[in-house]
C-alpha cells in the first residue's frame, strides 16, 4: 500500500494541509497513523475520502451533512434510496435559497432603475430612502 504525508496528500485532494487537519479534527477523516518522527501519513483511501468531502461540499452539502453520507458508506445497512433521499432535501433546500436570491434580484434591479445614479447628495438617493423605509 502506498502512503502521503499530510503534504502530500493535500496536493493529491486538491486542498490545504490545514485542510486535512479541519477534516480530521471534524472527524471526517479517521486519525491518520504517524511515523516514528510524528509525521503524519495516510492511505489512498484517504486522497478518495477527502474527494468525497470536496465533491459534496460543491454541491451544497455542509459538513455534518457529508459526515451523515460517509457514515452511509460504511453502513451495511444503508442503501440508495436513503441517498437519494438526502439528495433530494438538498436539492429542495437549494431551490428554495433559488428563490429568495431571485427576490432579492428583482428588488435590486428595481432600485437600481428608480435610482438616478448621478451625482445627488446620499440624502436624495432612492436606494439610501428606500434602505432607511422612507419609500414604498
Amino acid at each position: 500500500m502506498h502512503y502521503f504525508t499530510i503534504g502530500k496528500l493535500a496536493r493529491q485532494a486538491a486542498v490545504a494541509p490545514e485542510t486535512i487537519r479541519y477534516y480530521e479534527k471534524s472527524r471526517l477523516l479517521p486519525p491518520p497513523d504517524r511515523l516514528e518522527s510524528g509525521y503524519r501519513v495516510y492511505d489512498s483511501s484517504t486522497v478518495k475520502r477527502v474527494r468525497f468531502i470536496k465533491e459534496a461540499q460543491a454541491l451544497g452539502f455542509t459538513l455534518a451533512e457529508i459526515a451523515d453520507l460517509l457514515g452511509m458508506t460504511e453502513d451495511e445497512g444503508a442503501d440508495c434510496a436513503t441517498v437519494n433521499a438526502k439528495a433530494q432535501e438538498k436539492l429542495e433546500e437549494i431551490q428554495k435559497k433559488i428563490g429568495t436570491l431571485r427576490k432579492m434580484q428583482k428588488g435590486l434591479e428595481v432600485l437600481a432603475q428608480r435610482c438616478p445614479a448621478d451625482e445627488q447628495p446620499l440624502s436624495e438617493c432612492s436606494i439610501i430612502s428606500h434602505l432607511y423605509g422612507a419609500e414604498e
